[in-house]
């Protein structure tokens, strides 16, 4: 197994990160979510909860493909999950 260069780690560490960064919020929208249902109080509702459980799954099933892969192919699913993160921040969050 060759080492990777600098050039393709910085990316797929960084998209590693960002796939664990949308794990831990798709669980913590997964539990306001049902903190919020026995107390009558208004939570994420269903929408946000399902897009942020699949935008997750879909970074990990990314960052498993960049991890298993080398050159195009692992560039390309590196920025797809920046990509996929900066969709879910802007729409789930600031919009």
């Amino acid at each position: 197994m060759t080492a990777l260069r600098l050039g393709e780690r910085v990316p797929r560490g960084l998209s590693g990160v960002l796939a664990g960064g949308l794990v831990v919020l798709a669980i913590a929208v997964c539990v306001a979510q049902w903190l919020a249902g026995p107390s009558d109080r208004p939570g994420p509702g269903i929408a946000p909860v399902a897009g942020h459980v699949v935008a997750a799954a879909a970074a990990v099933a990314l960052q498993q493909a960049a991890d298993h892969c080398r050159g195009r192919s692992a560039a390309l699913a590196s920025y797809s999950i920046v990509a996929l993160t900066a969709a879910v921040l802007w729409f789930g969050w600031w919009a």
